[in-house]
């Protein structure tokens, strides 16, 4: 399951993207990124500030600090600046319809960047993970967890945590990672206790470890004085962090009672090394810099007047179009593979894992 040659397929699927010796390129990129407050985003902006110059760009990243004005404002401001392409990373996907025709009217090319940009016919194109296959793989490693440290335990106690609702990629995570749990719920094998299914129950407002700690502090208050969680269905490492705490609050994790099979996303430091500890159990490795690849091929075809590669053409509709993708391979990472997938291809070093 945790097949250390499908990343080295992916890397080198995106390698063939990689487009050197464009020192020549000239034109200025705006790069509208949402917040601070996660490890990734700032890789993110620092990945493709880097490899934007690297390629002769001149370069304007701005972080919105999860403030939906703001991202307006800074996005309009990179338009009057006169920015030849926008890379957005959409805080809610369906405020920018305004701000992405003004760019559009004044010839600016748009790029969606991890997160899908919807109700606008104004996105030329998005660069983002397979965010399906995300939640597959989470759930699987969820699944595979629960074997090995309940394996006697029937049905497992699981519960279920979703990302912001008003972000595109919380959705296919969600229904990813149901794709496999759901027929194992109907069967019996995974119990829900607290009953709460579905986006409009489980999402998570902006992605908030503060909101995923209280709604998992009051599910074990409600639900678990008589029984124990097995597993958590958590989407991203951050939400992690705080449903870890609330866990750790009540005993999980010390004496007899075994630390839940906790899941998450985006191979943040903190969660890595929480995963070496025996605490967080898995994690998605999604690497940031092979992202800002594709996105830099995307804008020197674009500006080139050339059509970007991408490889999927018909998943992500916006309400409005189908907007043309190139999906990268998500991968699974647990104790047992973790020094090879993110030391190995240099995402981090051995010190930082100290």
């Amino acid at each position: 399951m945790l097949n250390l040659r499908k990343c080295a397929l992916a890397l080198a699927s995106v390698t063939a993207l990689a487009v050197p010796g464009i020192a020549a390129a000239e034109g200025m990129v705006g790069i509208s990124m949402p917040t601070k407050t996660s490890a990734r985003w700032i890789a993110d902006g620092d990945n493709m500030v880097k490899q934007f110059q690297e390629a002769g760009y001149k370069t304007d990243l701005q972080y919105a600090d999860d403030d939906i004005p703001n991202q307006l404002a800074q996005i309009e401001n990179m338009i009057t600046k006169g920015v030849n392409v926008l890379v957005i990373a959409a805080i809610d996907g369906t405020t920018l319809s305004n701000a992405l025709a003004n760019a559009k009217a004044a010839d600016i090319k748009l790029i969606a960047y991890d997160r899908l940009i919807r109700d606008t016919p104004d996105i030329d194109y998005y660069a983002t993970f397979d965010n399906f296959k995300v939640g597959v793989e989470q759930a699987n490693t969820l699944v595979a967890g629960l074997k090995e440290r309940y394996p006697d335990v029937k049905p497992w106690n699981v519960e279920l945590f979703g990302g912001s609702p008003d972000d595109n990629n919380a959705f296919f995570f969600y229904d990813g990672a149901m794709s496999v749990l759901q027929p194992m719920i109907d069967s019996g094998e995974i119990a829900i206790p607290s009953g709460q299914t579905g986006m409009d129950k489980v999402g998570t407002l902006r992605w908030d470890p503060a909101t995923a700690q209280a709604r998992m502090d009051n599910i074990l208050s409600a639900n678990y004085t008589d029984k124990h969680v097995n597993g958590v269905l958590s989407p991203y490492d951050g939400l992690s962090i705080g449903i870890l705490s609330s866990l750790k609050g009540v005993g999980y994790g010390s004496g007899d009672l075994k630390m839940p099979i906790v899941t998450g996303q985006d191979a943040e430091l903190q969660s890595v090394k929480s995963i070496q500890a025996g605490e967080q159990y898995s994690t998605i490795f999604k690497d940031t810099r092979e992202l800002a690849k594709v996105t830099v091929g995307m804008v020197n075809a674009m500006l080139k007047g050339e059509e970007p590669q991408v490889n999927d053409t018909k998943t992500y509709n916006n309400g409005v179009k189908v907007v043309p993708s190139f999906l990268l391979e998500p991968v699974p990472v647990t104790a047992a593979n973790l020094k090879d997938v993110l030391v190995g291809s240099g995402y981090y070093t051995e010190d930082q894992l100290k």
